[in-house]
């Protein structure tokens, strides 16, 4: 799953994205915040993805 993926699966979730800091998303959902990075067309590597799922619920 790419980065631009993961921005996708989590708008449709409510998150809304706050601000672009060169390749990197930052995506509020009320209090909380998330980095996510869209550096390349590449998947996101296993651990960064599960990191992200556990902090994001998706």
């Amino acid at each position: 799953m790419t980065g631009k993926d993961v921005v996708k699966l989590l708008q449709k979730k409510g998150w809304v994205i706050d601000r672009v800091h060169g390749s990197h998303y930052i995506m509020k959902n009320g209090n909380q915040t998330e980095t996510i990075p869209v550096h390349s067309k590449k998947d996101l590597p296993t651990g960064l993805l599960n990191s992200i799922n556990k902090r994001t619920g998706i």
